[in-house]
């Protein structure tokens, strides 16, 4: 039921190119795969980290990745790294990003999506209330 709105939420905000196929079968063995420095997809085995620096989505079979835990806030929110920071744009940010991983939309998907559906929204309410408040977003920089 999801996955056609999914699909076209991906497309209009840029995160998923429009006339990629839903599922392509890959040719790659396990050795192939070892000597690649991209980051592959837990479900398909496909290279997915070489576009943008948002991609949420498997390219090859649109399963949601496990968050990145070196990412910042500042870069998942989309702001630059200072103090003053634009409180409709970070909330706008807030409200795209809960739209594409919030749990509910993933009740029909498997164990390990629905477990990366959670931490990433939970990541992204942790970044949205941290960056919100100001002796917060403070502290965060100076950390």
């Amino acid at each position: 039921m999801w996955r056609g709105r999914v699909g076209a939420l991906l497309r209009v905000w840029g995160f998923w190119p429009t006339g990629v196929p839903r599922r392509r079968l890959l040719s790659c063995d396990a050795a192939s795969q070892a000597g690649s420095n991209s980051p592959r997809c837990w479900n398909c085995g496909g290279p997915w980290g070489s576009g943008r620096e948002d991609r949420l989505f498997c390219p090859q079979c649109r399963a949601l990745q496990a968050p990145d835990p070196t990412r910042d806030y500042f870069s998942l929110m989309d702001c630059n790294r200072s103090f003053r920071v634009d409180t409709a744009k970070l909330q706008h940010r807030y409200q795209q990003l809960q739209r594409l991983v919030h749990p509910d939309f993933f009740s029909q998907r498997s164990q390990t999506e629905k477990d990366f559906s959670e931490k990433h929204s939970t990541l992204v309410n942790d970044a949205y209330k941290t960056l919100l408040a100001p002796l917060s977003r403070g502290l965060y920089l100076v950390s």
